[in-house]
């Protein structure tokens, strides 16, 4: 009885396999295949470029991300010192216009506004 079971599935499979190849028509299933492997070598280029790029990039932002926490420190001590020259030039004018009151006697009567940034404002 089992054989006769592995039989009739043999004889069903072998039936229905050859039910779904006739359908199939050989030449469209060739067009596929050529058609996969013409996306797989343009998929497999595309990956290959980028992986380059990737590379590139990583390797130019080592390069620069260097330079640029140089430079960032540069400016910041930069800041520190001019704020340091503004203080002191502020406390030169009060101590000129308390010794000298008609030094700047011109100057006060024009509003003068301050047009420079705030470039520690965030906006």
């Amino acid at each position: 009885m089992e054989e006769q079971t592995k039989d009739a599935m043999a004889a069903a499979s072998a039936e229905a396999s050859g039910q779904i190849h006739s359908l199939l028509n050989t030449e469209e299933v060739d067009t596929l295949k050529q058609l996969q492997l013409l996306i797989l070598g343009r998929l497999q280029d595309s990956n290959a470029v980028l992986s380059h790029f990737n590379d590139y990039s990583e390797h130019s932002f080592t390069a620069v991300s260097s330079e640029f926490l140089r430079n960032t420190r540069l400016l910041k001590s930069m800041k520190t010192d001019l704020d340091y020259i503004f203080r002191k030039i502020r406390s030169m004018k009060t101590r000129i216009s308390a010794q000298y009151p008609d030094a700047f006697n011109d100057i006060s009567d024009v509003d003068i506004n301050d047009e420079r940034p705030d470039l520690e404002e965030r906006t």
